[in-house]
């Protein structure tokens, strides 16, 4: 099995136990200092440790009736890194949210280190900066100003 399929592997395993609402396996799937970030407006987001990620999607399920399905793969050849879309399905109160996650695995691709989601949602206009909370981009390196463009000012 390549690296590449071991994260995926790892990935599908991760979202049947957030299916099953299994705390011990989602724990199992994280490093013990893990964290799952979003954008904004879920409460108590980023969720840090594995404990936080498992109980949080348990929370999920037993009040929201969540369900999740993987719609796209993408794992870096090396398994370090890998990107999905996915789909919550909300049966207990009637909505479905699309989204995006990154990954970030630890060295043998055994074990989450990072979760970054992103929704499909319109972009909040009393939000200056639309980004995930928590998530340190000056430190890992994001671009904070836009690009310099030869003849735009603006």
């Amino acid at each position: 099995m390549t690296q590449a399929e071991k994260a995926e592997r790892l990935i599908r395993h991760y979202f049947d136990m957030c299916n099953l609402a299994d705390r011990k396996g989602l724990i199992d799937c994280f490093t013990p200092d893990a964290t799952h970030y979003f954008p904004p407006g879920l409460p108590g987001a980023p969720w840090r440790s594995a404990e936080t990620i498992a109980d949080g999607w348990v929370w999920a399920v037993n009040t929201m009736g969540s369900k999740w399905t993987i719609d796209k793969v993408l794992a870096a050849p090396d398994g370090r890194e890998a990107v999905i879309e996915w789909t919550h399905w909300k049966t207990a109160i009637g909505e479905v949210l699309h989204g995006d996650e990154w990954y970030i695995f630890n060295d043998d691709v055994t074990k989450i280190r990072e979760i970054r989601a992103y929704y499909a949602s319109p972009v909040n206009k009393t939000e200056k900066v639309n980004e995930l909370n928590g998530f340190d981009y000056e430190g890992r390196g994001y671009h904070l100003t836009p690009p310099h463009v030869p003849g735009r000012d603006k």
